[in-house]
């Protein structure tokens, strides 16, 4: 009976959680570039001699060989590219946002191994946004929510009405409607949120940050709690870290507005 010889195939990658495993192993979820969500075994790296157990930490953007299995993929090898989960670690705000944005990543990828590129650069930018500490880590996470939307075909409507396509910025939002309904199309129950903070959700969609960095943290908080209704109600049960989410967080170099739950920063690599 002839042995099974394992393919190999090196990709970048998002590190977005990790679980141990035995008594020295971690399986790594990762979100790579060209093959979509990879789940694999890392063998011994929690041993302090490991030789790359530090390199495959959340939120890190690594380099690495990983070895096909039958069952479960095996990481062959792994180069730090950066690792941005340790320019945050101590920082509780950041650090739950990056959690929001990785599990959100891993949600909005059911099958393994499905390309999506766009939500690779997607979450990237984002956690680079984070480790760069330049903007508040709560609109980096609804930034990344709403741009993770739209890639997944559940944007809300913002700049027109949900129901009929009426142009036009609309008072209401309903959140099982599609997002802004016009008075004709409003449901019972939709909420009639602040002008500003629809303005707020185009702007961190649209990556306006003038707009988004000037908001105010009443409109933040209530941007936020819109994005993470809709985005619950699509993925039909809550994300376990966004509760977690530090909502007065602001950014280190505009202290006094903050509040929010998602964000990112560009679509680039």
């Amino acid at each position: 009976m002839s042995g099974y010889r394992r393919q190999l195939y090196r990709d970048d990658a998002v590190v977005l959680r990790v679980q141990k495993i035995g008594e020295s192993d971690r399986v790594i979820t990762l979100l790579t570039r060209r093959h979509g969500r990879v789940r694999a075994v890392a063998k011994g790296v929690r041993r302090t001699t490991s030789r790359f157990g530090a390199r495959l930490e959340p939120f890190g953007h690594v380099d690495v060989q990983v070895a096909q299995g039958r069952t479960l993929h095996t990481v062959a090898q792994v180069e730090g590219i950066d690792l941005y989960g340790k320019r945050f670690i101590d920082d509780y705000p950041r650090y739950t946002a990056a959690s929001a944005i990785a599990e959100t990543a891993e949600r909005l990828t059911p099958i393994e191994e499905e390309p999506s590129l766009r939500l690779f650069l997607l979450t990237l930018g984002a956690l680079r946004a984070l480790a760069g500490g330049e903007r508040a880590g709560p609109l980096v996470l609804d930034a990344y929510l709403l741009r993770a939307m739209g890639v997944a075909g559940w944007a809300p409507a913002l700049t027109e009405c949900a129901v009929c396509g009426t142009p036009g910025r609309h008072r209401s939002f309903s959140v099982p409607a599609g997002g802004a309904v016009c008075p004709d199309c409003r449901p019972p129950g939709a909420a009639r949120p602040a002008p500003v903070t629809l303005d707020l959700m185009a702007a961190l969609a649209s990556g306006d940050w003038s707009i988004a960095d000037a908001a105010e943290p009443a409109a933040r908080r209530e941007c936020s709690g819109l994005v993470a209704a809709h985005l619950q109600w699509h993925l039909e049960r809550g994300l376990r870290s966004l509760p977690l989410v530090d909502r007065g967080a602001t950014a280190p170099a505009a202290r006094g507005g903050g509040s929010a739950t998602p964000a990112h920063e560009q679509e680039r690599a």
